[in-house]
């Protein structure tokens, strides 16, 4: 039975009115460093190298612990509540100072019930490529558990879809755009390439589902009156178990006078298609760099505890010094990074009884239970 709580509001205010967004969260992480520290816990910060730090605040050696991100995207947003005080907007609220807070409120509850063994981890530098985590791999010798917090509707994630990101240039050829057939369009050419990419038929993954993609940073610095000779993009993927080597496949093997995929037939299924002499002109005229990301991922999930596959990414997969874990926190991902950014208190209150039950959970499974199912009457 958890113990009765009242969650310290005025805290989860102070917190939304920094502005932590990515690059700017270190006066975020020395408040909570301060503000958190209490008679029974031990804080710890570390240095993530580009001016940013990480904290991790310890009740005796951490078995499980906690874990959610400083940062915020930009940019910053108020808070605001409204006039029932059961919903709270502003940047931050969803993603992902809710569930820091959430979790800080869960740690209270733990202490006020006499245990050890936990901690709360904070992270900088999720949003821009996991810094924070990848750094803290060499910090920290790890724990058996770490549940992060992002925003799962308080469900658990079951797995989450991988990320593979890649930049893209294609070379035309300047001249007067009142004389087109005298020159190449890099615009052109990355029409073609948009067209050819929407062809390929991924695969339907039976728990990731669809894999997606986007075109970001785009970038053709012509005048309007002019062809232009460069176009630059980031083409950004969210793969599956069954789509994530495809992917590397096809951006591997699409540009230049050796390209060997062919597009524009009806079936483009593994990257593996040989083109041979007919390689399409913006074939000829792109070149691609592979920017890295995260393989799909599978997470703990627990009887009793409703859970979910995802499609967003985290700090989860980079955090390797940990040989379990859970993603899980109150809010929406599909308020996240949006203008209208917002979390129901009563969500957040649900997360501190879920992340108490989640502690709980692992503490009271059988000794000599490691891999297999564990069972609390909750």
């Amino acid at each position: 039975m958890l113990t009765a709580f009242v969650m310290d509001i005025g805290l989860f205010r102070q917190m939304l009115d920094m502005d932590s967004t990515s690059g700017r969260e270190r006066e975020f992480a020395e408040f909570l460093a301060a503000r958190l520290q209490t008679e029974r816990n031990k804080v710890d910060t570390f240095e993530v190298g580009d001016g940013t730090l990480n904290v991790l605040i310890s009740w005796g050696e951490p078995e499980v612990v906690f874990c959610s991100h400083l940062d915020t995207v930009p940019p910053y947003i108020e808070p605001s509540f409204s006039e029932d005080g059961a919903v709270v907007c502003g940047r931050g609220t969803c993603d992902a100072k809710g569930q820091i807070f959430a979790m800080w409120e869960a740690c209270k509850v733990l202490e006020s019930k006499g245990y050890e063994g936990f901690g709360l981890l904070l992270l900088a530098g999720e949003e821009t490529g996991s810094y924070g985590a990848k750094a803290f791999r060499d910090q920290y010798s790890g724990a058996e558990w770490v549940i992060v917090g992002e925003p799962t509707d308080n469900y658990m994630a079951s797995a989450a879809k991988g990320t593979k990101a890649f930049e893209v240039t294609f070379a035309g050829q300047a001249f007067h755009s009142g004389y087109p057939q005298y020159g190449i369009s890099a615009v052109e050419l990355f029409n073609d390439f948009m067209n050819a990419l929407r062809s390929v038929r991924f695969p339907i993954d039976e728990t990731l589902g669809e894999t997606t993609w986007n075109v970001g940073r785009l970038v053709s610095d012509n005048p309007q009156n002019i062809l232009s000779d460069s176009l630059t993009c980031r083409v950004y993927f969210r793969t599956t178990f069954e789509s994530d080597e495809m992917v590397c496949n096809i951006m591997k093997n699409i540009a230049g006078e050796d390209a060997r995929l062919r597009f524009g037939r009806p079936r483009v299924q593994d990257g593996s298609d040989v083109v041979g002499k007919d390689v399409a002109q913006w074939q000829r005229a792109m070149s691609v760099t592979a920017l890295g990301g995260d393989t799909p991922s599978r997470f703990e999930t627990f009887e009793g505890f409703p859970s979910k596959p995802v499609a967003f990414g985290s700090d989860a997969p980079q955090l390797t010094n940990f040989r379990r874990k859970v993603l899980c926190g109150p809010g929406s991902i599909l308020v996240a990074h949006r203008a209208d950014e917002h979390v129901l208190l009563s969500e957040i209150e649900s997360a501190v009884s879920t992340y108490v039950k989640m502690f709980e959970y692992i503490k009271k499974r059988p000794s000599n239970l490691h891999d297999t199912q564990m069972i609390l009457n909750i």
